[in-house]
């Protein structure tokens, strides 16, 4: 295996310079600095490996995934849940070795890791993020201590990215109102009162004038819009924006996009979404 992986980097990343000889002592040429070799992760399987680039906005994930990896966390688990055209996810201990009749998916470290959502960072094909439970139980949207997916997705044109981006936006304008009133009794108080003595609109009018302009300002800093390479990418390779600003991605597969397609389109369980044809991981860096 130790080969292979590295026949696939020789090929990968064949424009890196080889490094030269040392001069000699006699040469009065300085000899220039070593250049720092970059760090990947490699995901292998049975139907090859995926390797990937970790962000460094996102130290507190990135961090955690490489020190999980040395300790060979990951060796042996499962992909145990896997969704055509959206992703495929593992890094449940539970997994190992696990059953057929086993559910899988509520494993991991007792941790969890705050979230570090970064606008510039969405989910295109070969995105690596975090998985979390819902926002029901988890409002600070801080993702697992060790399960992760991998994003298959499908590709996407620039009108539904509008609507996905619209959607998202007027969700976070609400959460802005929420959180004025939720913080201020007396607005809270006044809208209760408008309620019950004038109905739904004049609530609704009192909002617009009265607390539009509060609720503009800080939703400016919340808004989310596409940048043309974003939209493009979304185009051209595509992805699940739908996740977008709700899920830390934190790496990005550079190689073995024909292995993940193979592993998204296995049959698996309805139910649970759990593969019939168990693949399992393992999880290395290499640096290069």
């Amino acid at each position: 295996m130790k080969k292979n992986i590295f026949i696939l980097l020789l090929i990968t990343f064949s424009s890196f310079a080889f490094a030269q000889k040392p001069a000699s002592t006699k040469s009065k040429v300085k000899q220039k600095p070593a250049k720092e070799l970059k760090e990947y992760v490699v995901i292998s399987t049975k139907f090859g490996n995926m390797i990937f680039t970790l962000y460094d906005e996102t130290p507190l994930h990135r961090d955690n995934f490489k020190k999980l990896i040395k300790s060979k966390y990951y060796d042996g688990l499962l992909f145990h849940r896997i969704i055509r055209d959206f992703m495929i996810q593992g890094g449940d201990p539970n997994s190992r070795n696990a059953d057929s009749n086993t559910v899988l998916g509520n494993g991991g470290p007792d941790y969890t890791i705050p979230a570090e959502i970064n606008p510039n960072i969405i989910h295109t094909k070969g995105a690596l993020a975090a998985a979390r439970t819902g926002d029901n139980i988890n409002p600070m949207k801080e993702s697992s201590g060790s399960q992760f997916f991998i994003v298959q997705g499908k590709k996407v044109d620039k009108k539904e990215l509008e609507e996905i981006m619209n959607a998202k936006n007027y969700q976070r304008k609400q959460e802005v109102f929420n959180n004025i009133v939720s913080k201020d009794t007396a607005v809270a108080n006044r809208l209760n009162l408008i309620q019950q003595t004038k109905g739904k609109e004049a609530v609704q009018e009192y909002v617009m004038k009265q607390l539009g302009p509060v609720i503009d300002e800080a939703y400016k800093k919340k808004e989310f819009l596409y940048n043309g390479t974003q939209i493009d990418a979304y185009k051209t390779y595509g992805g699940t924006p739908f996740l977008d600003m709700d899920y830390t991605v934190f790496g990005q597969m550079i190689v073995g996009f024909e292995v993940l397609d193979k592993i998204a389109i296995l049959y698996n369980n309805p139910q649970t979404n759990r593969p019939f044809e168990d693949v399992k991981m393992r999880i290395s860096l290499i640096k290069r």
